[in-house]
């Protein structure tokens, strides 16, 4: 009888526990989920009046509403049609990508050096690069366009991807540092007992774990050199080598008395798209490599 009695009293009915189930935690409330919610639409927000904007016409720009009276999608065929975009568009995924690939390319042996070799002051020296990001872009804007006018590197694409290489690289060197060295040494040495060369080591061992550092770097390269505006528009002077963000700013209306924010506003969003594909491509990718490298310390 005792028995029984206690497996009563320890056994809680099932209502019971779909009471302690559905009760809050301790700490929650809803008022969190409201704030969270909040946060969201100030962010977003900004983005959907973008394409609000970007499809309107005529009259309708006028209009504060929140949904287009006459949605249109007049304002993107027209910037297709200007040459200055469409030359923007190319000018700027040559340098971007370029400067991405020259970034991983020479970061990634300065980045493996720094943290494998035993080198004295080696913190110091990540902390000079480091230090590099920092230094302010508009102090070298006047000097570089006076030594690229002098020995012709002015309004030419290599004269935006070295400059860009120079701020992209440290920050390249930085980030891959950090994933090397939570690689364990162990297993690139494993590695070389197999008779794998250092290169062989590092490239099919060391960069795959690293994977996830790769695609992190990437993508801040990538977004540094497409968003860059200041070096763009004192490095350039035509659509020759100039890219979106300095050709958006010289965007006009097809008259003087029309605005040219609608064409601006497309054009922004068509700007956009790219570099929210390349975070969903590239989140996937890192996902994966944090999977496929991780490993037991």
């Amino acid at each position: 009888m005792s028995t029984q009695t206690a497996e009563a009293v320890s056994v809680p009915k099932p209502r019971a526990r779909e009471r302690a189930r559905k009760r809050p935690r301790k700490g929650q409330s809803p008022w969190i989920w409201v704030a969270v919610v909040a946060i969201i639409i100030f962010c977003l927000f900004p983005f959907y009046w973008l394409i609000n904007v970007s499809l309107k016409t005529g009259a309708d720009l006028s209009s504060s509403s929140l949904v287009p009276p006459h949605p249109s999608l007049k304002n993107y065929s027209s910037i297709f049609k200007n040459d200055d975009f469409t030359n923007g568009l190319k000018n700027s995924a040559i340098v971007a990508f370029s400067v991405t690939i020259l970034a991983l390319a020479f970061g990634s042996f300065a980045a493996y050096a720094l943290a494998r070799l035993k080198l004295r002051g080696k913190f110091i020296i990540l902390g000079i690069v480091l230090s590099v990001t920092t230094f302010p872009q508009i102090a070298i804007a006047a000097p570089l366009f006076k030594l690229w006018t002098d020995i012709g590197l002015y309004n030419t694409r290599i004269g935006l991807i070295i400059p860009y290489l120079t701020f992209a690289l440290p920050l390249s060197i930085w980030t891959m540092s950090a994933f090397f060295r939570q690689i364990p040494w162990s297993m690139e040495q494993a590695a070389q007992v197999d008779g794998a060369t250092a290169w062989q080591a590092f490239r099919k061992v060391i960069v795959p774990l690293a994977a996830p550092g790769v695609f992190t770097t990437a993508i801040l390269t990538f977004f540094f050199c497409w968003n860059e505006f200041l070096l763009a528009i004192s490095l350039t002077s035509t659509d020759r080598a100039r890219t979106v963000p300095a050709a958006l700013s010289f965007f006009t209306g097809a008259s003087q008395f029309q605005s040219p924010i609608t064409a601006i506003m497309a054009a922004s969003v068509v700007v956009t798209i790219p570099i929210v594909i390349i975070i969903l491509f590239f989140q996937r990718r890192i996902v994966a490599g944090l999977t496929s490298g991780a490993v037991k310390g």
